[in-house]
């Protein structure tokens, strides 16, 4: 399989797996019922901090493969999404090998940060405008440019977005198991 098409499958049930969490926030008497979910979300809540390293891992290496490999220039907003994705995976996996606690705190505002930035871009990506294009300030590619597009809307942006914002659900419900 082309790792473009691995990457926006991951993404496919990345995007799945954020709407259940957010869905199960506003209607969890109904989900409860369900075992599968129950035991999906013990499962979720118990790894939350491994998932994470390997979905931050998944897309700093993934975003390499992009730039490295296929040879898509990342322009600037992409640089911003990648100067917030690089750290999550160091940090989780050093507290992963340390057993710290409280690295949620850590990864929780760059995960934020990130996911604001790549949603900014998934929007300019969507909707270009040619009077203020990503390129007016130096020299990079425009914020607006698709490589690709899978499923009808997964692009490079909303792989990071859908990246950064899992990481944050999972350590927003790694935090509310701790506490």
């Amino acid at each position: 399989m082309d790792p473009i098409k691995l990457l926006s499958l991951l993404t496919l049930i990345a995007n799945v797996l954020v709407a259940l969490i957010i869905v199960d926030k506003f209607i969890n008497k109904y989900l409860k019922k369900v075992e599968v979910w129950r035991n999906l979300k013990k499962t979720l809540e118990k790894n939350a901090l491994f998932l994470s390293f390997l979905i931050g891992l998944t897309a700093t290496l993934g975003s390499l493969y992009l730039s490295e490999v296929r040879a898509f220039t990342p322009c600037k907003l992409c640089w911003f999404q990648r100067i917030f994705m690089y750290p999550i995976p160091i940090i989780l996996g050093v507290s992963l090998f340390k057993k710290a606690r409280d690295v949620a705190l850590y990864v929780i505002p760059l995960s934020l940060i990130g996911s604001l930035i790549a949603i900014y871009h998934y929007y300019l990506q969507i909707n270009p405008d040619p009077l203020v294009p990503c390129t007016t300030v130096g020299f990079s590619v425009s914020c607006n440019e698709t490589f690709f597009t899978y499923f009808g809307y997964i692009t490079i942006p909303w792989m990071s977005f859908s990246a950064f914002i899992l990481i944050f659900l999972l350590a927003y419900l790694y935090l509310r198991k701790v506490k």
